[in-house]
Parts: structure tokens; sequence; C-alpha cells
């Protein structure tokens, strides 16, 4: 492939006083300083951006105009496909590059703290198929629920293993300054149910679901001949955007099988196997999620991802460290904005610039971001190129 990489920005995760509009400028802002790439030689903008109602600001493609007026006129283009919007637009982006453009700006946004409880469990409950899934109390909690409590009657209670999902991605988030949730809470606190970690839908508890989050985040693509005289560029090796049903009635739903056609087509473009790969930043939006992608990916077996947990492959020291930026669950989900924030991450880990979260020595890097329940699948393979 001949995108790069070559400048990246990312805000702060969490409960914010900045505007959607403000978070676009400050994430692209940075992604532009960080590239050299001055505003009027892009060639176009994606932005990804779920909304579904969270936020009153529609059609944000061209708020970025106002930030950086030297874009004005240039095709801005705003990208939607749930969980995945960050990664649907970097794929417009991609496509762009590989087609001809030279320089394209993709940012990611979210807005959704503004909104209250019921309106933001209304609109994420639009990811999912609406007649099986309306009058649902937990929102897509209760989708992931019905999915864990599945996996549990299939293969056991996994609640202890979950808990190690969640106290390994906290304690990483602990060194990611752009981090919504910054405390090791520890394996015992994530598997007990208390006032602070109460069950949100049976199996799931507090500490297994992702934060409601505002946030953006940039990437800067660029074409090989532009990327050759960059300062910094990590390459795509490979990427792969699978489809899968969105009812859950028509799929087997302890099977993420749209997640592991995407990994599998993934690494055979980038001529790679999974051993090769030095780390993973993966969905997480639950931590049955990310359980549920190690066997997805190849990791293990089906129903056998907890050993992945159980025996540390997936620790920061393991044999292929999983969300070394605290996922999804630390990090934050402001959900537009997450497919962008994790290639960001995997860009920083490659560049040796990701702080307390570095994996030394990372040469090749893995981003999986899904929308919905496994409906829309996107996965990319990233090298630092020397």
């Amino acid at each position: 492939m001949k995108t790069h990489i070559i400048g990246t920005g990312h805000t702060h995760f969490g409960k914010l006083g900045q505007s959607l509009e403000e978070l676009i400028a400050e994430a692209a802002a940075e992604a532009l300083e960080s590239s050299g790439v001055s505003a009027e030689d892009i060639d176009a903008v994606y932005v990804g951006n779920f909304n579904s109602g969270m936020c009153d600001q529609e059609f944000p493609a061209s708020l970025i105009l106002n930030s950086q007026p030297a874009l004005r006129f240039k095709p801005t283009t705003r990208v939607e496909n749930a969980c995945a919007s960050g990664s649907a637009a970097i794929h417009q982006g991609i496509n762009s590059i590989e087609a001809g453009a030279q320089r394209v700006l993709v940012i990611g946004v979210e807005k959704m703290t503004d909104a209250d409880a019921g309106r933001i469990g209304k609109g994420l409950l639009g990811a999912s198929y609406q007649p099986e899934t309306q009058g649902e109390k937990a929102g897509f909690a209760g989708v992931f629920a019905k999915v864990a409590e599945s996996y549990f009657q299939a293969y056991g209670d996994k609640s202890l293993e979950l808990a190690r999902v969640a106290a390994k991605n906290h304690a990483n988030g602990v060194h990611n300054p752009h981090a919504q949730l910054k405390k090791d809470l520890g394996v015992e606190f994530c598997h007990d149910i208390s006032e602070k970690n109460p069950v949100v839908a049976a199996p799931l508890r507090r500490t297994d679901c992702s934060p409601v989050s505002d946030g953006a985040a940039a990437i800067l693509l660029a074409s090989e001949d532009v990327a050759r005289a960059a300062a910094q560029r990590v390459r795509f090796l490979g990427i792969s955007q699978v489809t899968d049903y969105m009812p859950m009635s028509k799929r087997d739903p302890i099977v993420l099988e749209g997640a592991s056609r995407a990994w599998q087509q993934a690494l055979v473009e980038a001529g790679i196997t999974l051993d090769d790969l030095s780390f993973a930043e993966v969905h997480d939006c639950f931590t049955i999620a990310e359980l549920m992608i190690y066997e997805s990916m190849g990791l293990t077996a089906y129903g056998e991802g907890a050993r992945a947990i159980n025996e540390g492959w997936v620790m920061k020291d393991g044999r292929l460290p999983v969300n070394p930026s605290g996922g999804l669950k630390a990090k934050g989900h402001p959900v537009g904005a997450t497919g962008v924030s994790m290639h960001v991450m995997a860009a920083r880990q490659l560049l040796d610039q990701a702080g307390g979260c570095q994996i030394p020595g990372a040469r090749l890097g893995a981003v999986f971001n899904m929308g919905g329940m496994a409906v829309a699948n996107y996965a990319s393979i990233l090298t630092r190129d020397a």
C-alpha cells in the first residue's frame, strides 16, 4: 500500500467543556503541526462522526474550515458507520490516497456528554437492529450482556476473566495522558459487585463497560512520495472491512465471524502472521468484546479466550500486548473518534512516542475497530517506515 500516516492529533477524552467544533479544531491543528503540512496543501478531509441524536450540531464536516480557513472550498465529507465511524473515515482517506491524492486529513469526533442518559442510551441503541432491541432498558450494554450470558452458558462463568481484562486496561490507561479514567482499579474491585461497581446489565458490571465520552483524534495521511520527505511516517501494510448481519438472530452470538474475517484478510494482505505483531489496539467497548476478539484474531480457539488473559499473553509484557493505551475501557469511547484514536495510539507506539504506554521495540501493530455488535469490522496492520 502507498498510504502513510505522517501526523497525529488527539484531545483529552472525558466529560469536556469544549464544543464539537472546538474538539475538531484542536485535534486537526495538532495533526497538521506534527506532520509539517499546511492546510492549503490538503486535498480532502473526512470526518468520522456517529452522533445519532446525542449532539445538536449535525453536519460537522465543514466545521474544520472555521479554524483552518485555508481548507475553504476543499472537499470535506462526514463518514458514519456506528462505533467504527472513525475507521470508516480512515478507509475513505486511504482510498483517496491510493487513487492519487497526496495529503488527506482524517478527523474522528464525538460530543456525547451534553445529552442526558436516556438520549445517549437511545442514540447508541440506534446501532442495533431495532426490531430485536426496541425497549432494551440497559441500552447497548443490554445487547452485549445477552451475548455475555450466552457465552457463559456455552463456556462457563467468565466474570473473573472479564474483571482481569478491565483491570489490565485500567492499569494501562494510568500511563495515557489522554485517557478519561486514569486509575488502577485492580482485579478485586473490578470483580466484586459493589455500590461503586454495580451490575449494569447482568452479567456485566460498570467496570465491564466503556464510559460515555467527548473527544477527537486526527491523522494526516500521505502518499508515498510525500511521506518520503516526512520527519515521521507509519505505513499501512494491510486493511480490511467486513460487514456482517445486524440482526443477532441471523448469527451465532458467541462467534464474531465478521471480526475473524477482517483479521484474516488484513493479515494476509500485510503478508504477516499474528506472531509477527508487537501489539494490538482492539475494540473493548465491553470486556466481553475484548475476550471474544482474542478468539477472532486467532490468539486462541473459540471459547478459549480466557487463556489469553489468565496466562498473561495480552498484558503489556506478554506475547501480544492488547490495548496498551488503556483501550476504550480506560481511554474512553467518544464513538466517532474511537477508530481514529486507535490509529493515533498505534502510530505513536510505532514511532516510539507512546510515553508510559510504550511497548519497547514495537515494529508491527494492529488495530481492530467495530461498529455495532461486530456488524462493521475494520482491521489495519501498520509498520514504522524507516
